[in-house]
């Protein structure tokens, strides 16, 4: 039976896609229903069949790989006939997509056209749903910018994607999955790799929004911090199923599966830094039942920092004075993104360097690698200023210098497969004699980082953006770089891969002693991973000290601002 209160109803929905090797199973008999006015969270690690739920039920999933078993999903629209969303003919479910049922989806720049405004691509589903002129549809455009807290709303029509910060382009998206007052908002990991102010500034929009509309939302994350700042109840998927659900405070206070409480168990907050993190695959068995009570598991011991810093040890890096501009827009003069800033990087030092995003993190980061022309002062390293290396130099330098970019797919290569994205390094620099040795060597990688042999030949829009993101850190390590530098290389990344690639970087750490600049907003994780902090406001450094202190005890209002939005932080 269902309720007056349901909007949404899945009940024993199995489907799978077609591979060259059969049936790849996707959703196992999984059911679940949506009350009218809630906001339901769906949690669960990458590939656990979140997204796929949700493509299912605005039927973008691609037929003819698309294979449905059993199951349907039930649509209550208020006061009309339900609707089966995966049997309704075309015409009613592009009527019922974008209109009763829209769609934030989780990358905001690949689902904005770049060559379109953005007040005119808002526009165009009320025009087509709601039958509104241009002249209408704009106004009712501006309209929901101001709703969605975006500046300069009028401005903003005309403005192209590209033009826009990344909070920006997600209230974009926001305003115009609100565009027709849908009745159910699905939202796919919408603030995913965000800094934590502009996170918690979409949270609270989301939230606000359900609230005034009284909307239902379907709320996809990984972050059970997100959780527990906006979701009334919480369903957990493990491999195409739901294993557990519930009022959110259960949930995330005492829950009854070992699975969620592994992924609550996988939160860097809860350990002491430099302490291996559980991770998920540790409490399952071999044959994918679920292992015993999570608290009788044995973890691996701690591994405690190896670094330690000597009065006579000379710095790895020597930043003096750094400076870094940028042309000014509309006649205006220079805009600095980087002003002034000092400061040492020591032998085998962890050092982290947080802010919210604009503050100059990567543009610091892309400086010390000889990627931003113009830098004013000096870069040391040897006794040689980076800034004055040629080109020939700087090609020498990177089998030293590597960088994990922030964007896991505008950073491969979408014609080469990943194999060979990550062996490319080795053949320029001409480690391994032979393609065998490169090809064991990137077996290796891709085992360190949690994929396997298997993935070798597969091409980057075959993984998911958690997957993509450990690509790019093998691929870092191809070379056994003795400095690194890790942009936002984990904001993507789910608690329990997360978990993984923080404990290999440990492990790496202690094996080779490399030094490693770690960018993030999240505090938590440079926390736990990092021996001192930076943190950047406006290209300055305002406050500076071991990673433990400043994240107990902040002294800059900034900062306290910046671990006061951590989502969740009160809840778990």
């Amino acid at each position: 039976m269902t309720g007056a209160n349901t909007l949404l109803k899945i009940e024993g929905l199995t489907l799978g896609f077609e591979t060259p090797s059969g049936i790849a199973a996707a959703l196992k008999g999984i059911s679940l229903s949506i009350n009218r006015g809630e906001i339901l969270a769906l949690v669960g690690e990458s590939g656990s069949g979140k997204s796929v739920t949700a493509m299912s039920a605005m039927r973008l999933l691609p037929p003819k790989i698309t294979r449905i078993d059993n199951g349907r999903i039930q649509f209550y629209p208020q006061g009309e006939k339900a609707v089966d969303l995966l049997s309704c003919p075309e015409d009613v479910i592009d009527g019922i997509r974008g209109h009763r049922i829209s769609m934030i989806f989780q990358e905001p720049m690949t689902s904005l056209n770049p060559l379109m405004p953005c007040g005119e691509q808002v526009a165009e589903g009320l025009r087509r749903h709601l039958g509104l002129d241009r002249t209408e549809a704009m106004a009712r455009v501006e309209e929901l910018f101001s709703r969605v807290r975006l500046p300069d709303p009028t401005g903003m029509l005309q403005r192209y994607p590209h033009q826009l910060s990344g909070g920006q382009k997600q209230r974009v998206m926001i305003a115009m999955a609100m565009g027709c007052q849908p009745d159910l908002l699905i939202a796919d990991e919408p603030t995913t790799a965000l800094d934590v102010t502009v996170q918690r500034t979409i949270l609270s929009l989301i939230r606000d929004l359900q609230r005034e509309s009284g909307m239902s939302v379907l709320f996809i994350t990984h972050d059970l911090g997100v959780v527990a700042d906006i979701a009334d109840r919480v369903a957990v998927m493990y491999r195409g199923e739901i294993v557990e659900s519930g009022p959110t405070n259960v949930i995330l206070t005492a829950p009854s599966h070992p699975y969620t409480r592994a992924l609550l168990a996988c939160r860097p907050s809860l350990h002491a830094p430099g302490d291996r993190l559980p991770v998920v695959a540790d409490f399952m068995s071999e044959a994918d039942n679920i292992a015993s009570d999570l608290a009788d598991q044995r973890l691996e011991p701690p591994v405690a920092s190896t670094w330690s810093c000597n009065e006579g040890d000379a710095p790895f890096l020597q930043i003096r004075n750094l400076r870094v501009s940028y042309p000014g827009r509309g006649g205006t003069g220079p805009a600095l993104a980087i002003d002034g800033v000092d400061f040492d990087i020591m032998p085998g030092e962890f050092i982290g360097l947080v802010g919210e995003s604009g503050c100059g993190k990567t543009t610091l980061g892309r400086t010390l690698l000889g990627l931003v022309s113009g830098a004013e002062g000096k870069i040391l390293h040897d006794g040689r200023d980076l800034l004055r290396l040629s080109g020939r130099e700087w090609r020498m330098m990177r089998r030293k210098f590597q960088i994990i970019f922030q964007d896991p797919y505008g950073s491969l290569n979408p014609r080469m497969r990943i194999g060979e994205a990550i062996a490319e390094p080795m053949l320029i620099h001409g480690l391994h004699a032979t393609e065998a040795g490169r090809r064991a060597q990137v077996h290796q990688l891709l085992e360190k980082v949690g994929l396997g042999k298997e993935h070798y030949h597969r091409y980057p829009h075959e993984f998911s953006g958690g997957q993509r993101q450990r690509i790019g850190i093998a691929r870092a390590l191809a070379l056994n770089p003795s400095f690194l530098i890790l942009d936002e290389s984990v904001s993507a990344l789910d608690v329990s891969v997360q978990a993984q690639v923080l404990n290999l970087l440990v492990d790496l750490r202690k094996a080779f002693g490399f030094t490693a600049l770690f960018i993030s907003h999240d505090l938590m994780v440079v926390r736990h991973v990092c021996d001192r902090i930076l943190v950047m406001h406006k290209g300055r450094i305002i406050e500076r000290g071991n990673a433990e202190q400043i994240y107990r005890d902040p002294q800059a209002d900034y900062t306290r601002g910046l671990i006061d939005a951590i989502p969740g932080r009160q809840h778990i």
